[in-house]
């Protein structure tokens, strides 16, 4: 696919990964950034080129009704969609205190669902065009479940989609792509160590250069090597992944 002249909308732009990759698709395209903080989404959009701000919460229908329709309004020629908006908690299943319910609903929500709703809805938008494409941002908990277990349950779940929506998709113009960090040092990842990860600016970068090679499923840095981990014994990766 084309890297340079599409219009690509991203959610949760307005910090770690997402914003990366804001900052270096937008320099020679055309970026839509979505999050729930109108205030900080407008301060990033400020610091980037060729980027507006559009204040939306994915969670919500009536938010995301509102933009799927300015999408078709104000930029018909729409062709990806970055799906990076998440949510995480940080939890002890066997805590009986804890509200894991609530907690996992919210993940799903975030996580995959909404996901699910606004690539339905941008779909027949998406379809129009010569060439476009859907990026699902997952994970390396996708593989093996770590320290968030109902986070990664969620992108377990997302991957599983992913893959399907790839191959419903596989006659039309639409290329599905999932891309997979391990740990990344953002805010968002700062209640399980994010500090020893890798810099959402890498992130980005291996996202750009394995999407100009049309490299489906995205595993960046330890990603790869956990995945060949869990190839290889599902129970030794999980223990790796879970060490006390």
């Amino acid at each position: 696919m084309k890297t340079t002249g599409n219009t690509i909308l991203i959610t949760g732009g307005s910090a770690g990964i997402g914003f990366e990759l804001a900052k270096l698709l937008s320099r020679n395209n055309k970026v839509i950034i979505t999050g729930r903080n109108k205030e900080r989404l407008e301060k990033a959009a400020a610091e980037l080129e060729n980027t507006t701000a559009v204040a939306a919460d994915v969670t919500s229908n009536v938010d995301v009704a509102a933009l799927v329709q300015k999408l078709e309004l104000e930029f018909p020629e729409l062709n990806m969609v970055v799906n990076n908006a998440g949510h995480a908690v940080l939890l002890d299943l066997a805590d009986e205190q804890a509200d894991v319910f609530t907690h996992a609903e919210a993940e799903m929500l975030t996580n995959y669902l909404s996901i699910i709703r606004l690539n339905s809805l941008l779909l027949p938008l998406l379809k129009k065009q010569e060439e476009s494409a859907i990026v699902n941002v997952s994970s390396v908990v996708a593989f093996v479940p770590g320290l968030i277990p109902t986070y990664s349950a969620s992108k377990a779940a997302l991957h599983s989609y992913t893959q399907s929506l790839r191959f419903a998709l596989r006659k039309s113009s639409v290329k599905v792509y999932e891309l997979m960090p391990p740990l990344v040092n953002t805010t968002f990842s700062s209640a399980i160590g994010g500090e020893r990860g890798i810099p959402p600016a890498q992130v980005a970068q291996a996202f750009t250069e394995s999407w100009a090679k049309d490299q489906y499923e995205i595993r960046v840095g330890d990603t790869e090597a956990v995945y060949r981990a869990y190839l290889a014994s599902p129970e030794e990766a999980f223990k790796l992944m879970n060490r006390e």
